[in-house]
């Protein structure tokens, strides 16, 4: 077994390293986005276009992802979808250098089908290198925490970066772009050449078989399906909007607060910091606690925070612990709202999943899809905001979370355990 192990010491580790560029790749539009509306004078709706072009993309490769890895299993999956990453940072690169909007969203559309290929592959590819079992599921929490640690590093790296209101050109986030076709380029290369077990590569006769039922077929299922679209656009959301508001100047038409985007991406930042934080909390008590009463309580206070976000008055200012900036207190409130986001992915999917079965598989895929809900939440969030002000398109996530609040509560209950599932 420490043969094994260590034979694929290489494999895991590049699986980490894919682990990070997923959440550095997708974390690109909400720093970029700032970008944008400086060096294009883009509205907050359109500096949100980046994460619709990331994310859209989920809903046209989630279900042929799933295929692809069955067809042709992990290792070529993993090198086409690196490939395909690359392709789309370098184009992000290219509208640095040629200045347009449109070519932008292109390189951020085409990142989006490697992201959904990449999240269809890491984390069974992890269980697998890790021989299933314990060992498999410590793999993927290590994953999933590295995963946080690359959407907290990259709005603090391209707000750094960026440096002050007249520098925000893409030209400027050059040196992280650079980053991630480097690691791209060594994880294709080493992958290229270590071999990896393919246990779940389906043969033409299995791809055969029909089933009578669906995933579909399940209501439970159904709603959390809704539940994981309006997640994935929350957790992007909050910060996202949150860094379009401190970075904003102030006016009189929808004032922000004038912070620089060093500062602001430190402190978005911070979120994406908490949201690991809560993934390690969760992981350490999810044998004691179950997925049901870890939404109901995450749901319940990230409700309350957002709302009071929202009627607390600006006029309530508190200085950010380590960045000495003082700033409304909805600020702070927002950003705490990263403990609360951090684990409802995976409470989300396995109720979601309860009681499917030999479903299973396929209802992964359909998840793939619906993560297309992180590119449209919060281009709704950013029209609310541009016609109602920052604050007030808190609301939408307001909803967002209610909702989650209900399924936990109502919504996550199999009605149809008639259905056969082995």
């Amino acid at each position: 077994m420490n043969t094994k192990q260590k034979s694929y010491a290489l494999p895991i580790a590049m699986m980490f390293a894919l682990f990070f560029m997923i959440s550095f790749v997708t974390g690109l539009p909400s720093p970029m986005g700032v970008i944008v509306a400086k060096q294009f004078g883009a509205t907050n709706f359109e500096s949100q276009l980046g994460f619709l072009g990331n994310f859209i993309a989920y809903a046209f490769m989630g279900i042929p992802a799933g295929m692809m890895l069955k067809r042709i299993g992990y290792k070529k999956t993993a090198l086409t979808a690196i490939v395909v990453g690359f392709v789309g940072v370098f184009v992000q690169f290219l509208s640095g250098q040629v200045g347009s909007f449109l070519v932008y969203l292109t390189g951020a559309f085409i990142a989006g089908f490697s992201m959904c290929m990449l999240n269809t592959v890491v984390n069974p590819m992890l269980n697998t290198l890790g021989g299933g079992g314990n060992k498999g599921n410590q793999l993927i929490q290590f994953g999933g925490s590295i995963n946080s640690i690359g959407a907290t590093i990259v709005p603090m790296l391209v707000g750094w970066l960026m440096g002050d209101v007249a520098g925000r050109t893409i030209g400027k986030a050059n040196p992280a772009l650079f980053l991630a076709l480097g690691i791209f380029a060594l994880a294709f290369i080493v992958l290229l050449f270590v071999q990896i077990p393919e246990p779940h590569m389906e043969s033409a006769d299995a791809r055969k078989i029909k089933h009578k039922h669906s995933p579909l077929s399940f209501r439970h299922f159904i709603f959390g399906a809704i539940a994981i679209f309006i997640y994935v656009g929350t957790e992007i959301g909050i910060p996202s909007t949150a860094n379009l508001y401190m970075t904003a100047q102030v006016t009189a038409a929808n004032p922000g607060l004038g912070i620089d985007a060093a500062t602001a991406g430190s402190i978005v930042g911070l979120y994406w910091l908490l949201m690991l934080v809560g993934r390690l909390t969760g992981a350490s008590i999810g044998a004691k606690v179950s997925s049901r009463t870890m939404m109901i309580a995450v749901a319940t206070t990230g409700l309350l925070m957002i709302l009071l976000s929202i009627l607390l008055p600006k006029t309530i200012t508190i200085t950010i612990p380590f960045f000495g900036t003082v700033v409304p207190i909805s600020v702070l409130l927002i950003i705490l709202c990263g403990l609360c986001t951090s684990i409802m992915w995976g409470g989300i999917f396995n109720l979601a999943v309860e009681g499917l079965g030999k479903y299973t598989a396929a209802a992964s895929g359909i998840f793939m899809v619906m993560v297309c809900g992180g590119g449209i939440i919060p281009l709704i969030q950013g029209w609310v905001s541009d016609h109602f002000g920052y604050i007030n398109s808190y609301w939408v996530m307001f909803a967002c979370i209610a909702y989650m609040l209900w399924y936990a509560l109502v919504g996550c209950k199999n009605v149809n355990k008639d259905i056969p599932v082995e």
